[in-house]
This record gives structure tokens, sequence and C-alpha cells, in this order.
């Protein structure tokens, strides 16, 4: 799959295709012991089994990317997580944002099958990843979920609590490099409140030594169930 994507790096901004032919959600993938066993107690309470594993690397079809303004789901129980994109493309890595969409009904009886369900909505913009490995941990994810009730803030924290991109691929690849056409997210943080659905998502990936940051916005469109 080809996505048609923008690089920026500190000195300029210049499209960029790339070829994706694996896909690779990276789940459990906390460093803190607590904040991942509150995640996953979070899960459980939806009814999800807790792992056998950590991290566990679930393999999606790449063809569920996408940066569309607009995902459809099957009924009232999907919803979004941000976390870190990496993109292995002609020999460099990239990061961007990706929110790994996933249906909690379906979750409840088969993780995997959850994650191949729904789309995966990535933020057009990739910066080289040596440009921000020097301060990685100071990374900032933030995301807002619009509901009736309104928007608010709904996952807030440093990618420091999550393994480093070196170390989740390290571990994915038995100590070799990220194949070239690989995308990899990369785990992501507790939802303040509680795992909800909503009719938007939103979210951020802030750079606050380099001032910059990587927006990613979609709405969930609920499509009925019939039958």
């Amino acid at each position: 799959m080809q996505l048609e994507m923008t690089l920026i790096d500190t000195a300029k901004a210049a499209p960029l295709a790339v070829e994706i032919d694996t896909m690779v959600i990276a789940g459990w993938a906390g460093r803190d012991a607590a904040a991942m066993e509150h995640h996953i107690r979070e899960l459980e309470a939806l009814g999800v089994k807790r792992p056998t594993a950590t991290p566990t690397f679930y393999r999606v079809a790449p063809n569920r990317l996408t940066t569309a303004a607009q995902i459809e789901c099957s009924g009232p129980h999907s919803s979004g997580e941000a976390e870190t994109l990496i993109v292995a493309h002609q020999g460099r890595l990239y990061v961007g944002l990706g929110s790994d969409h996933t249906d909690r009904h379906v979750e409840t009886f088969g993780v995997a099958v959850s994650k191949q369900i729904c789309d995966k909505p990535i933020a057009e913009t990739l910066w080289p990843l040596d440009e921000v490995a020097g301060h990685w941990d100071q990374l900032i994810l933030r995301s807002w979920l619009t509901t009736a009730e309104g928007r608010v803030l709904y996952q807030e924290g440093t990618v420091g609590s999550l393994l480093s991109p070196q170390d989740l691929i390290a571990r994915y690849t038995d100590g070799g490099t990220l194949p070239n056409g690989t995308a990899m997210m990369g785990g992501t943080m507790p939802a303040i409140g509680g795992v909800r659905a909503g009719q938007r998502f939103d979210c951020a990936l802030i750079d606050p030594v380099l001032s910059r940051d990587i927006k990613l916005a979609y709405d969930i469109l609920e499509l009925p169930i019939a039958g």
C-alpha cells in the first residue's frame, strides 16, 4: 500500500511516498509496570483477557491504514488510542502519529481480530526518527474524545512511559532492524476516565524540544448492526 506523506525535518517540508507492506501494532508496550497494569485492568473491566506476554505484536493488513478524515465502524463500541507510528522506508526510520482504533466488543473475545476490524487513522506528517531520538522520552502524546457531552482530554503523557522504538524493534525482530516497508504503532497510555466510545477522536504528538507537533483528527461514523 502506498501512502502519500509529508516529511518535515528541521530544514524543510517535502512530499514522501511510502510503500507499506507490513503493519504491526505493539500492544502492552509500557515501560512502567504499574501503568501497564492499570491499562490491563482497564481493559479487563471491559472483558478483555489479560495478555500472556508483553509486549505483544499484532499483525494488521496494511490497507487498514488511512489518512481519511472519517472512518466507519460497526456499532457503538469502538474507540481510538493515540500512538507513535514508526515507519521504515529506504533504510531510514521515521516517526509519525496514529490511532489504534479498536472494536472493544470484539476485543473481549479476540484481541487480534479486534485490531483487524477497524481502520487505523494516521497523520500525513512524518519526522526523521534521528531528529527526535536524543530526546525521545520528552515527546508528549495527548488525545481528546468528543461525545454528546462535548470534547474532553482523553489521554496525556510522555512516550517515556512506553518502550522506545529501538527496544520494540529489537524485540520484534529478535535483535535485527525493522525491514523496509514496515509500519509499527508503538503502544499507548491509559484513558483518563476509562476507555469509551465517541463521535470524534483527535490527538497530537508534541515535541517540546524542537517546538513542533503532529496532529491527527477523525470522525467516527457508527454503522447500524442488523440482525
